[in-house]
């Protein structure tokens, strides 16, 4: 999949408008938003209007400071009804950090593929020193061109999000956290009762089982039961 121009300008077009619409969905400034993320009033501006495109791990921190589940930019939340507490995040030091770990990422992908640095970027239709720039994370990599190499990889956009680091262990709570809220009171009544753990506990150990091992399982109890 090639990078194609028109497109990225349409992409980043629609990342404004989502980030637009989050921040006054907050009833905040630009400037006070930029604040949050920790980026000049100029470059969120420049965001809001699609004239620049965000990297990844500068659109989590946008999304971990306003409040918003990261989601919505991929546009799989209809509505702004999920938006969380906003809070302020030491922002360069985890956006220099996760870009690097996309660039190992990217290298490690693109090896696995057996593509060749001048292969991916002819794919992805980048030249060859800024993919290698974006392997050794000296440069970020904005999302457009990021959803690019991915496609060109045949590698889903959800590897390369954050799971391990504080923004993206606080997505996962807020995902399970809202899940939780979904089940029924009797579900969730039972969930929170002590003496109902073990049976939660071997719940999930028999959600992790093979196929195998529940047949293995489930021959047992009907030999007891019979």
């Amino acid at each position: 999949m090639k990078i194609n121009p028109k497109a990225t300008t349409i992409r980043a077009k629609k990342l404004g408008v989502l980030i637009r619409g989050v921040r006054q969905a907050l009833n905040k400034s630009i400037e006070e938003c930029a604040e949050l993320v920790g980026t000049t009033p100029e470059l969120f501006e420049a965001y809001e209007l699609g004239e620049k495109s965000p990297s990844l791990p500068e659109l989590e921190v946008i999304a971990f400071s306003l409040g918003v589940p990261i989601e919505h930019f991929w546009g799989q939340t209809a509505s702004l009804q999920d938006l969380f507490t906003t809070r302020q995040v030491d922002s360069a030091q985890i956006v220099s950090l996760r870009q690097r770990i996309i660039g190992v990422m990217l290298r490690q992908a693109r090896t696995k593929t057996s593509l060749s640095p001048a292969n991916l970027a002819e794919l992805a239709g980048l030249p060859d020193e800024r993919l290698e720039l974006y392997e050794m994370g000296e440069m970020p990599i904005p999302l457009p061109e990021l959803e690019a190499l991915a496609a060109a990889l045949d590698t889903p956009m959800r590897d390369f999000q954050d799971r391990a680091g504080p923004i993206g262990s606080w997505f996962i709570q807020q995902r399970i956290l809202k899940d939780f809220q979904e089940l029924s009171p009797e579900l969730q009544a039972f969930v929170c009762k002590p003496v109902n753990r073990p049976y939660l506990e071997l719940a999930q150990r028999l959600s992790e089982m093979s196929v195998e091992k529940l047949r293995s399982v489930a021959e047992g109890l009907l030999e007891i039961t019979l």
